[in-house]
Parts: C-alpha cells; structure tokens; sequence
C-alpha cells in the first residue's frame, strides 16, 4: 500500500467557513500545501500560483513576511473573495489588511492611493473597525460588531466577499458585518496590504 497522508474530512463549519478546531483548516496553518483554488480564487495562495505576484516569488517565507504587499490578479468584482489565514501574536497592538487601488499610481504616490477598505483590529479596545480613503480623504470608521472576533497566539481564517454593492467579512466562518463600497470601479481595486501583530500562513 502506498504511504500518504490521510484524506482529510470536510470542515464541521460547512461550506461557508472553517473552525479552529477543523483538520482541514489546521492543516494550512500548520504548512501543508493549501487546496486547489478554483476559478473564483483570483488571489492566489503564495505557493507558486500566478494570481499572487511579489517580487520575492522563490523565497514562500520572506513572500509571507509581515509588512506583505500582494497584487489581486485582474482586480476585484463580484463574486471574488479573498482569504486572508494567519495567527495572532502572543502580545498583539493591532493588524490592519487593506485593499487598494495601486493603478495609475507611482510608488512614490503610495500614501495617495484610493483605499477601497481597510480593516484595522485593535486589540487593546476590542475593536475591528473599518473605512476607506478616496482622494485623499478617510471615511468615519465603522465601528459596529457583535463581538471581537481575534485572540491572542491563536489562528484565525478572515474572509472578504465581494458583492456588486457592498463587501462581506467572514471571520471564522461567521459574517460579522458589511462594508459598502466607496470606490465605484471594483477592477481597480488591485492591492491587498497587511501589516500589524499577526503572522500570515495562507492567501487564497
């Protein structure tokens, strides 16, 4: 009989999203190689695929390395998700994970970039908060949640679904809010950013 890994079972969460506790879900943060993404997976995960372009593509620990830039292959729309999987740090300040509009925009322009979200968790006030920047100028963050979804030293799987008129953030496995959009064309929306106290173990 041929020696492998055994399959693994079907997440207890079901399709929508993923529990701590599922084998499916601890065997990518653990370093296995992650599923085949389907066509709706556009972001990519960082083992090789081409929706995720860094300039360190041979090097998967320093491509994951915290501050991350990734480019979103073709831009956001309907329909298009992001996973963003990682852990906690034992003694977490705050992360922030941002989409941008990188196009028509130099590198020396960064900080004037449209930001179509950003999610901030803070975890000293238990917030996760969430706004956008146009031209120049934030949004009122959106500060409204039914609970802080983040623990200190623990994994966490944060989702963002893309709809024709709003995002929706999963953590977990559970929609904890939406977030309109303020940028109208979605196929700009072509970076993501993460930065802060956490570890990245997987981008799909």
């Amino acid at each position: 009989m041929r020696a492998g890994r055994a399959k693994q079972t079907k997440c207890p969460s079901g399709p929508g999203g993923h529990g701590r506790s599922c084998a499916q879900c601890q065997a990518g943060l653990q370093g296995f190689p992650p599923e085949q993404n389907t066509e709706d997976d556009h972001l990519n995960n960082s083992f090789g695929d081409p929706g995720l372009i860094s300039p360190d593509k041979e090097d998967i620990s320093r491509i994951l390395t915290v501050p991350f830039k990734g480019r979103i292959r073709g831009g956001m729309r309907p329909g298009k998700k992001i996973i963003v999987m990682g852990i906690v740090d034992p003694e977490p300040d705050s992360f922030d994970i941002s989409l941008t509009c990188s196009s028509n925009k130099e590198k020396d322009e960064e900080d004037k970039m449209d930001v179509a979200l950003k999610l901030s968790a803070r975890f000293a006030d238990r917030q996760f908060l969430r706004n956008s920047r146009i031209s120049g100028k934030w949004s009122e963050a959106e500060a409204s949640i039914p609970y802080f979804p983040f623990i200190q030293d623990q994994p966490f799987r944060i989702e963002i679904h893309c709809e024709h008129q709003r995002f929706r953030i999963f953590v977990d496995g559970h929609q904890l809010f939406d977030f309109y959009h303020k940028v109208k064309s979605l196929l700009t929306i072509d970076m993501i950013r993460i930065d802060g106290s956490l570890q990245i173990t997987k981008l799909g």
